[in-house]
Order: structure tokens, then sequence, then C-alpha cells
């Protein structure tokens, strides 16, 4: 089985595909100052990014790890997540409150899914 990294770095890869599995690297915010709407739409599209990259796209997530810095944000983050998820290609999901990285930071999330390339 094939392994492949997207994006290596010194301490992580972007993304990182075994056979037709891919792994993303935990996708958070741009911007630290952001109420928890816009940072629930820039870390949505930064999943979109780099589904792109491997070919593929949000139907073929098949499960998103949703970490938020503090719970009250997840009725405003479900609000941008119902607006974004394919409904005829629902993820299994999970959401838990954590101590995130970095201040300022509220939602953190991990996608496994389909890789659409073949390696």
């Amino acid at each position: 089985m094939t392994m492949t990294r997207l994006s290596p770095g010194p301490r992580m890869s972007e993304a990182v595909t075994l056979g037709d599995i891919v792994f993303l690297a935990g996708q958070v915010p741009d911007d630290l100052t952001a109420d928890i709407t816009v940072q629930t739409q820039q870390v949505l599209a930064n999943i979109d990014a780099v589904l792109a990259q491997l070919g593929g796209t949000k139907a073929d997530i098949a499960s998103v790890q949703v970490w938020l810095a503090d719970m009250a944000d997840f009725v405003g983050m479900n609000a941008v997540w119902d607006a974004w998820v394919d409904r005829d290609n629902p993820p299994a999901r999970a959401t838990g409150g954590v101590a995130l990285a970095r201040k300022g930071m509220r939602v953190e999330m991990i996608v496994v899914a389909r890789s659409a390339r073949t390696n």
C-alpha cells in the first residue's frame, strides 16, 4: 500500500494518503480574532482547498472531528456547518471541547476522507 504526503514540513504534512484513505492535518482558522462563524467558514474553506488539491470534494469525507475551545460556540459552528455539509453525503462527526493550541483559536477540524487519486 502506497503512502504519500501532501506538503510535508518539519513537523507535519498537510495530508497523508494511505491507499485510498486520506488523513488531513487539523484545519484551523486564519483569523484568530474572528468569531466562531468566520473561523468555521475559514476552516471549512481550508478543508475544501486541501481536498481539491487531492482531487476530491466534501462528498469524499468519511469522518470529521470538531474541536471547540468553548462549547458555547456549538450552535454558531453548527449553523455554518449545516450550510456547508453535503446533505447527500454527510460524514460521521464528533464534537468536543478542548484547549486549542493558540490563543484566539475557537475551532479546529480533523478530517478522514476517501482519496480521489489512485496511488
